[in-house]
């Protein structure tokens, strides 16, 4: 009896130690996954939040630049209501909440809005303009509680010296209207560790860092424990915030803020517990298998062999259900390198058209070439036949040329990145679309560098890259147009954009979407994936991709990638 009350306990403490891994794996498996994810789209969001400070950044230093500010700042007697009008107009295309411009001692001199004749002279961003650099800074309204972003950029005489500052001031609203609704919370901390940007109502101006009780009442009471190398918080703030988060950060020295998120944990922890639940009910069934065989062995001492064979069964079983997940795990993989495959048997069957002229014009060259060099050595006349044979070896090797090119661009690559020569790869992918392109009277704007350009990737992966989004502007200039190709290099960084002259993007944030398309549903020009395969290309790559609409028309999509050093091979 002593002996059976041990087993059971040892038995018990293994399935719970079971049990307890199996939850441990699982939620930090779930929450990697998370992670990921958030990780994703909180740099999504703080680009997003850059992307359009740099429009008034540009805005306001363009306005320090114009002849009447200048004017202004130079002659203080002049009447400033030009200036107020200049100034009131951009702030109304710009939907900026006021521009003012100021002399050299902070006076505002003209404004878009009531503030004229204030003093701007303490303020942190006139102080940077005034040392000739751009200033930036957030305040408070302290009567209506309104967030603003501020630039301020100086106004510098013909002589030199700083005249005064354009002032922008640009209401949060403007910025955080596109984040609201979207189910992850994302805020932007100061470094006072205060959110004065957020898509939560509840976060705005809360004090996030860990104080006593009794503290301010804009603090989010929250505790914080790490999991893993993932930190949680547990956090009380109301019906609209989750009990507890996975909380992310991410640095953007440009505007001295922290982008922070907080994505809900709850899905994960539950996926966790019904995993621990599945293994403990797996333990506990297989704890009661082997308790009967111990009683059957037990009370049946003669048919040892029958349980022997009974454990072997289930040793088989148990491998049976390994070799299972491991071939559903090798499937998987597959499965993922076949998408990418079939991305470029797709773009290939798009161009099918247009390579089989480029392969069938040159053949009908040979044959002809090819009768006329006979007719000329019948009649003796070998110049002009080797004048015949050499156009045919011409034409042979741009087929070959063409043949080896779609060989390398169907080809799988199963090796990992390398130094390749984007040169190289822009001139494959061209030729491969060259007939696609000239069906659609799409000319290409190209001046290759005279040297190549060595960055780290796949080659074959990099061209199908290039290939989609060549083969997409073609399909956005059906009527003609001009595709445009520059590759610059900065930072360490080497940066290739393609620019189209079509309508442009119509949802730009979606492009990368899986399945998203503008083409009509059954279309043959494939089913949306394009884009989406060619970003975790570039992504494995270590590298980004990002499309826009050009100020002058059409779409622009840029890709970035780590530079190799020049001529260096992967090991």
């Amino acid at each position: 009896m002593i002996r059976r009350a041990a087993v059971l306990a040892v038995f018990l403490v293994l399935a719970a130690g079971v049990t307890g891994g199996v939850w441990w794996r699982a939620l930090t498996d779930a929450l990697s996954r998370l992670e990921e994810r958030g990780q994703a789209d909180l740099a999504l969001a703080g680009d997003r939040l850059l992307g359009q400070l740099q429009r008034y950044r540009e805005m306001t230093v363009l306005m320090a630049d114009h002849p009447d500010v200048l004017a202004l700042a130079l002659d203080r007697g002049r009447p400033p209501a030009p200036v107020d009008a200049l100034l009131q107009r951009t702030a109304d295309m710009t939907r900026s909440d006021e521009l003012m411009l100021t002399d050299s001692a902070g006076r505002v001199l003209a404004a878009s809005g009531s503030d004229k004749g204030t003093d701007r002279s303490a303020t942190p961003y006139f102080k940077r303009a005034m040392q000739g650099a751009l200033g930036f800074h957030h305040e408070i309204d302290l009567v209506t509680g309104r967030r603003f972003f501020v630039y301020a950029a100086p106004v510098f005489s013909p002589e030199g010296p700083v005249a005064g500052a354009l002032i922008s001031r640009i209401d949060t609203e403007a910025v955080e209207v596109i984040w609201r609704g979207e189910p992850m919370i994302v805020f932007f901390t100061d470094r006072d560790g205060v959110a004065f940007v957020s898509n939560r109502d509840e976060l705005i101006l809360v004090r996030l860092s860990l104080l006593p009780d009794g503290a301010s009442d804009k603090l989010l009471r929250r505790e914080e424990r790490t999991l893993g190398r993932h930190v949680v918080w547990d956090l009380d703030g109301g019906p609209y915030l989750p009990a507890h988060a996975l909380h992310l950060t991410r640095d953007l020295p440009v505007i001295g803020m922290t982008g922070e998120a907080l994505v809900d944990v709850a899905p994960a922890e539950r996926q966790a517990v019904l995993q621990a639940l599945v293994a403990a009910l797996v333990c506990l069934g297989l704890g009661a298998v082997l308790y009967a065989l111990m009683e059957r062995r037990r009370a049946l001492a003669g048919r040892l062999a029958a349980e022997a064979e009974a454990n072997a069964q289930l040793e088989i079983r148990v491998a049976e259900r390994t070799r299972e997940l491991t071939e559903a795990n090798d499937q998987l993989r597959r499965a993922q390198a076949e998408l990418v495959q079939a991305g470029k048997l797709s773009a290939l069957g798009q161009m099918s058209a247009g390579i089989s002229h480029e392969l069938n014009q040159p053949l009908m060259a040979i044959q002809s070439y090819a009768e006329n060099a006979g007719l000329f050595l019948d009649r003796e006349e070998p110049v002009r036949a080797a004048e015949n044979l050499g156009r045919i070896s011409d034409l042979a090797r741009r087929m070959g040329r063409i043949i080896k090119n779609l060989r390398a661009f169907a080809r799988q690559e199963s090796e990992g990145m390398s130094d390749v020569d984007l040169v190289q790869v822009v001139a494959a992918a061209l030729e491969l679309t060259e007939a696609r392109l000239r069906a659609a009277s799409v000319r290409v704007d190209w001046a290759p560098p005279a040297r190549p350009v060595w960055v780290r990737g796949g080659e074959v992966r990099l061209q199908q890259v290039l290939v989609n989004l060549l083969a997409n502007a073609a399909d956005a200039m059906e009527g003609g147009g001009t595709v445009t190709i520059r590759v610059a290099r900065a930072d360490g960084r080497v940066r290739i954009s393609v620019a189209d002259t079509g309508p442009g993007i119509a949802e730009p944030d979606r492009i990368f979407d899986p399945f998203y398309s503008t083409k009509e549903v059954g279309a043959s020009e494939g089913m949306g994936l394009g884009l989406s395969i060619s970003y975790g290309i570039v992504q494995s790559f270590g590298g980004t991709i990002a499309g826009r609409n050009r100020d002058s028309g059409g779409a622009e999509f840029t890709v970035e990638l780590a530079a190799a050093a020049r001529g260096a091979k992967a090991a």
